[in-house]
């Protein structure tokens, strides 16, 4: 009798068990999916950049995660040349390039901390920030005043940066917009003179062209 009555409580278990998993049992497999993915997202995190909190944590509010915005209007800094965004840090820093956000946050950074941002930011891989709706008549203008005014000299084949200068391509529309406008008034510099004397001659639908160009440009992997 003893034995009967275990052998039933046994089976009532198995059943409940059964009843269990039955009905839980996507959402117990759903939650250990979701830690693993978290683990190996951490694992990822940690691997690229260090142990959390990373420096480059406070930059994704503007500039996105590792570096690749999401908003035209923030620059990209996946993939820049490290030589250029540490010398854009330290010019923030200085002064000598001007932005109310960028200024006090740069100065607060010493320069191993500027060079560990910069090697951070350069080995990203970069994408299209937020590729402009199709025009092939503004494409055609900004490639023909790309082509005319020699960007690749300078900036690379692709337009994805070199050691002397920026990746254009890829960056947000408005951005590039923004900063040729800046060069083209003089409210930016470049030390090399280039793209003061470049900007300046170029009328804004020009400009226009030009950004709208180079945004919808897929940056290479150097």
């Amino acid at each position: 009798m003893k034995r009967r009555t275990l052998l039933l409580g046994s089976a009532m278990l198995v059943a409940g068990l059964l009843g269990v998993t039955a009905f839980q049992g996507p959402e117990l497999l759903a939650g250990y999916r979701f830690m693993n993915a978290l683990d190996q997202h951490y694992a990822s995190y940690e691997a690229n950049g260090g142990a959390w909190p990373q420096p480059q944590d406070a930059c994704s509010l503007c500039h996105g995660a590792r570096g690749q915005p999401h908003n035209s209007l923030y620059p990209a800094l996946a993939g820049q040349p490290a030589a250029y965004i540490q010398a854009q840090l330290q010019a923030f820093a200085q002064g000598t390039r001007h932005s109310a956000q960028m200024q006090p946050l740069a100065a607060a950074l010493s320069d191993e901390r500027i060079k560990a941002l910069a090697e951070y930011f350069a080995r990203q891989v970069p994408r299209v920030t937020d590729a402009p709706a199709s025009d092939d008549a503004m494409r055609a203008r900004g490639h023909a005043s790309a082509t005319t005014r020699g960007c690749t000299a300078c900036h690379g084949e692709t337009l994805s940066g070199s050691p002397v200068a920026p990746r254009l391509a890829g960056q947000g529309q408005a951005y590039l917009l923004e900063q040729l406008k800046a060069f083209k008034q003089g409210q930016r510099s470049d030390p090399s003179g280039a793209m003061n004397a470049t900007a300046a001659v170029l009328s804004e639908e020009e400009l226009e062209a030009l950004a709208h160009y180079i945004a919808g440009l897929a940056p290479s992997v150097r």
